[in-house]
């Protein structure tokens, strides 16, 4: 016989199925319609984004574009005169020069990176920013690492490998925002975890290939939502990003980084250790503070 406590009990893992299955077919809805936007995503980011997609792009173009938002251009002089970019100190001023300095590829990072804190900030979001701010802070790890991982180990643009690693997670990120609506799911972390799991691999594909994000950058993203295997071959972008993931997990448990480094294949293509990781680390301190600073931690 079962008894009250049970009973409800039962019940309650019930109603978080119904809560996590109504959730579900929305996700579902809303990509079958093409309606998968993330709220709050800022009319200038957008519009930098269209604009870098296109293949006649011009400077000219852009500078104006991003001139219209003075904390994006702001950012992106901030950034040009980081030690990552003006190592030798020269400052620059202008939002044309700086640019140039940093490139398209940054810029286009650094917009995304300003749109997900204006999300964040949003009135509508506001009772669950505490996880919307946890979520970026673990994407930025991701990304950093990626950076100077692509910088030392791999033959690929840190710049891409620094988007890829802070677009992870932008499936998540929007599975978090339409939660909002199903509160009740709050109280059940496993039924909420499972629809992230099964939905935020078709949710960012949507939203990047939305954004016009570079293929490889799409198609990285997807394989994290994969078993990891070898390949054979050299590494490259997904091993870079599959091997940030790694890391940024192991750091809440330094005596697990061993072990995780151990097991991924990813890692073991690149020629990442331990030690490898550690140094690392030390040679690139500076980066990432900078990198950490102009995407706004």
């Amino acid at each position: 016989m079962v008894n009250q406590a049970g009973t409800r009990g039962l019940r309650a893992g019930a109603e978080h199925q119904v809560y996590a299955l109504t959730l579900a077919q929305a996700l579902a809805q809303e990509l079958a319609a093409g309606r998968v936007e993330l709220p709050g995503f800022p009319d200038v980011a957008a519009q930098v984004q269209r604009i870098l997609a296109d293949e006649d792009v011009t400077p000219l173009r852009v500078v104006r574009a991003v001139g219209a938002e003075p904390v994006l251009a702001g950012r992106i002089v901030q950034c040009a005169n980081s030690v990552i970019f003006n190592p030798g100190g020269k400052p620059v001023l202008e939002l044309r020069t700086a640019i140039a300095r940093v490139g398209l590829d940054f810029v286009r990072t650094l917009t995304i990176s300003f749109a997900v804190n204006q999300i964040r900030s949003a009135e509508a979001l506001r009772g669950i920013e505490p996880q919307l701010h946890a979520l970026w802070l673990r994407s930025v790890t991701v990304s950093t690492h990626c950076f100077v991982i692509a910088r030392r180990l791999a033959r690929i643009n840190a710049d891409t490998a620094l988007l890829a690693g802070l677009l992870h997670g932008v499936g998540a990120l929007y599975i978090q925002t339409r939660a909002v609506t199903h509160p009740d799911l709050a109280s059940n972390p496993q039924a909420y975890a499972a629809v992230e799991r099964e939905w935020q691999g078709s949710i960012a594909r949507a939203l990047l290939e939305g954004w016009r994000v570079t293929g490889t950058i799409v198609e990285a993203i997807g394989l994290l939502h994969r078993p990891e295997r070898d390949t054979g071959g050299p590494a490259g972008l997904p091993e870079v990003l599959r091997a940030g993931v790694v890391l940024e997990r192991a750091l809440g448990a330094p005596q697990d980084l061993e072990a995780a480094i151990a097991a991924s294949p990813a890692c073991t293509r690149l020629g990442l250790t331990p030690t490898v990781y550690e140094a690392i680390l030390q040679e690139s301190e500076a980066e990432i503070a900078a990198l950490r600073g102009v995407l706004g931690c």
